[in-house]
C-alpha cells in the first residue's frame, strides 16, 4: 500500500465534507494524533496511515498517486451514477 500525504488527508476530509472527529470515529486513530500526522508534525506510523486512509476509502475518496501532477484525492464513482436505468 502506498502512503499518503498529510494534505489528501485534509483534502478528503473536504471532500466528503468531515471534521476530524468524523475521521477519528471512522478510523480509531486518536485525535492528537490525527491533528499531529495533518499539521506535518509528526512522521506516522504505517499502520496509523493505514487506518485513516482505510476510513477514507471506505467512506468513497480514491487516492490518486503521485504521477508527475502531485498526489491528490478524488470521491468514487457511485455505481447508481453509472446506471443506464
Amino acid at each position: 500500500m502506498d502512503t499518503i500525504k498529510s494534505s489528501q488527508i485534509r483534502a478528503a476530509r473536504g471532500l466528503l465534507n468531515w471534521t476530524r472527529d468524523q475521521l477519528v470515529a471512522a478510523s480509531g486513530v486518536p485525535k492528537s494524533t490525527l491533528v499531529r500526522v495533518e499539521t506535518e508534525a509528526t512522521t506516522p506510523r504505517q499502520s496509523t496511515l493505514s487506518a485513516i486512509r482505510s476510513a477514507l476509502e471506505t467512506a468513497g475518496v480514491e487516492f490518486i498517486p503521485e504521477n508527475g501532477g502531485g498526489a491528490g484525492v478524488r470521491l468514487r464513482k457511485s455505481t447508481s451514477e453509472n446506471d443506464d436505468t
